[in-house]
């Protein structure tokens, strides 16, 4: 579709053309004879019968692309073009005035302007390469916000796909851990391990669907946890627990999926794991002036753990982030004393979960 032929558009280009009318109507009142009214009835008909013909321009120039095309194509392509649009003009030109003037007045305009017919002519010429002109500026223009919006789009793929690998990265590691703790109990306690597998079977199907949203509410990433730390709590008892603090409003609101389990995971494998009498992981949230601040905290032996702040599980939260809030969400890591912190926060987001 001709880029021009919408409502805004074509209206500016028909008001470019306005200044060749009354030009025209001028010199047909001064030379011509006529009266204004006639006189412009005319120049806007025939001014407005040539706009739509230049408008034809388009197509010569999207089959003769600027660098393409040979200059000699690309000359007489568009040459030949001028002059027959210019001959249907002025022809078109001749019967507008025939059936806008009465006979004499037609006779005398053409008696008139005859000796100046061939400059006539060539103005329509120069008045079609001055369109083509324009034409190969909108093309330009065209191209350019096309291939803006692809390098967009190609942009937004690529963070979609970075996303989606980020997500592949949280099961395995766990998955892994949680198959060797399995093999080990069937030997010792077959009903614990039989119970872990039970688990385990649960939290990979809610994992799986979770995962194949873009957001989830915080409520359903809590229930994620909360399946999550049963399966832990198979493996270390008594040494494994856990508060939560969490602000009713802010169960609603919306989040990436699978976000909070790494640092779930990374509180029991660093934290946790590391204590002979274990220790307390703390969840919380709240939501606040349009944000949403999640903390994860956790219990650790300070001497013999170090403090990951740029570990894996870390590392995968901080880029999700950035990749779905750019530099609207912020992630803090600290330690005080013996319990290690981790502070999200992001826009607060409400909504049914999104696909």
């Amino acid at each position: 579709m001709h880029p021009l032929l919408t409502r805004n558009r074509l209206g500016l280009y028909l008001l470019a053309w306005v200044p060749l009318a009354a030009t025209s109507a001028y010199v047909l009142v001064t030379r011509g004879g006529l009266g204004w009214l006639q006189a412009t009835a005319l120049a806007v008909a025939v001014f407005l019968f040539y706009a739509f013909l230049c408008l034809s321009a388009w197509y010569p120039c999207r089959a003769t692309p600027l660098g393409k095309v040979s200059f000699v194509r690309l000359l007489l392509t568009h040459l030949s073009a001028a002059v027959l649009i210019s001959f249907a003009w002025t022809q078109a030109g001749a019967a507008l005035s025939y059936a806008i003037l009465s006979p004499e007045k037609f006779e005398a305009i053409r008696t008139q302007f005859r000796p100046q017919l061939n400059s006539i002519f060539t103005i329509g010429v120069l008045l079609y390469l001055l369109s083509v002109a324009f034409h190969y500026v909108l093309i330009a223009m065209e191209d350019s916000r096309h291939a803006e919006a692809q390098a967009v789009e190609a942009r937004v793929l690529a963070r979609d796909a970075e996303l989606k690998a980020l997500k592949a990265q949280v099961n395995p590691h766990f998955l892994f851990n949680s198959l060797n703790s399995i093999s080990a109990l069937t030997s010792v306690d077959p009903a614990k391990a039989r119970e872990m597998c039970i688990l385990l079977a649960e939290f990979l199907r809610m994992t799986l669907g979770l995962g194949e949203k873009n957001t989830i509410r915080l409520s359903e990433e809590l229930a994620l946890l909360e399946r999550f730390l049963a399966i832990e709590k198979v493996r270390f008892g008594a040494r494994l627990r856990v508060e939560e603090a969490i602000q009713d409003e802010s169960k609603a609101l919306l989040i990436p999926p699978l976000l909070l389990q790494p640092l779930v995971e990374n509180a029991v494998m660093h934290g946790i794991a590391n204590l002979p009498d274990g220790g307390t992981i703390r969840v919380a949230s709240q939501c606040q002036d349009g944000r949403l601040s999640i903390t994860i905290e956790n219990s650790f032996d300070a001497e013999s753990t170090s403090a990951r702040r740029g570990g894996l599980g870390l590392l995968n939260v901080r880029r999700r982030l950035e990749g779905r809030y750019e530099k609207q969400s912020s992630m803090q890591v600290n330690t005080d004393g013996d319990r290690f912190r981790v502070q999200l926060s992001l826009p607060a987001e409400s909504g049914a979960s999104q696909k």
